[in-house]
């Protein structure tokens, strides 16, 4: 069963920069795929979470906390449409983050910040180690971004839909037909 690797917080601002294709190309004996410039690969050979994790930390050039999931868990988040009855608009990022852990805080959800007046994010739902949400485009959101840590008790690590679908789209190219 293939895994998804997320690498939390790599190649934002400047810091724990590296090229995500010259670490697939590094890992390519685990048929790893990289999906984007944010750290998420695809791993296709049969491998543990805990194996998988040292693979890739093993390669980076620094210490970073590395996030892996089944396959099927993202098979399973898609299977139905977490923003079904949401408007697309421009200026609104659809997103996921993945929890390193089970969370140890349960807020109930949906919920938007701020909590009141204009929402710049808006959490819909959670999915086991899944966080569903939207944000607008705002210099204020990174900010309401890293409350998703405090919120559930353990870190997280974002990523756009779009790239959730991405990593989707490769995991359906690999299944046997």
């Amino acid at each position: 069963m293939a895994l998804v690797v997320f690498i939390r917080g790599v190649n934002v601002g400047g810091h724990r920069t590296f090229r995500p294709t010259k670490l697939a190309e590094a890992l390519k004996h685990l048929g790893a795929i990289n999906i984007g410039a944010a750290g998420t690969l695809v791993i296709r050979h049969s491998m543990t979470q805990a194996q998988a994790r040292a693979e890739v930390a093993r390669i980076l050039p620094f210490v970073a906390e590395i996030v892996v999931c089944q396959s099927r868990d993202i098979v399973n988040l898609l299977s139905k449409d977490p923003f079904k009855g949401q408007s697309v608009q421009p200026d609104i990022v659809r997103f996921v983050s993945v929890l390193t852990q089970r969370p140890r805080l349960e807020p109930s959800t949906p919920m938007q910040l701020p909590s009141s007046g204009q929402w710049l994010m808006k959490i819909l739902a959670r999915r086991n180690r899944f966080v569903i949400g939207m944000y607008r485009r705002h210099m204020k959101v990174i900010g309401y971004l890293g409350a998703l840590d405090r919120l559930y008790g353990v870190t997280a690590t974002t990523r756009n839909w779009n790239t959730i679908a991405k990593i989707a789209r490769v995991l359906h190219n690999d299944l046997p037909e």
